[in-house]
């Protein structure tokens, strides 16, 4: 288990079952420290439509093996405890109220 840091510092942790499940996605091999950066410093970060305990944190990236896309970590925020749920690419941030930055 990796305990990471935040964009507001909160320990975060990725499990080693959690990373094994993200890797099973072959464009995701490598992209640890994508992951990583993305939970750092963020693009933009959503409230999940279906569970106001998990933030969807986007940053966007050029050129990834299956091209420029916005990587999602999935993360849920319990009063004592946070984790990655999961991690992958998409075309574009799901709609949603914004939590960082505020607008």
């Amino acid at each position: 288990m990796t305990i990471l840091r935040d964009y507001q510092n909160r320990p975060i942790r990725l499990t080693d079952e959690r990373l094994a499940h993200i890797l099973l996605h072959p464009e995701m091999v490598g992209m640890e420290p994508a992951i990583i950066e993305t939970i750092k410093h963020p693009n933009l970060v959503r409230k999940s439509k279906s569970d106001d305990a998990i933030n969807l944190l986007y940053r966007f990236y050029n050129q990834t093996t299956v091209g420029d896309k916005w990587l999602c970590v999935v993360v849920k925020y319990l009063p004592t405890d946070a984790f990655i749920i999961t991690a992958y690419f998409t075309d574009k941030p799901k709609k949603g109220v914004d939590v960082w930055p505020s607008r």
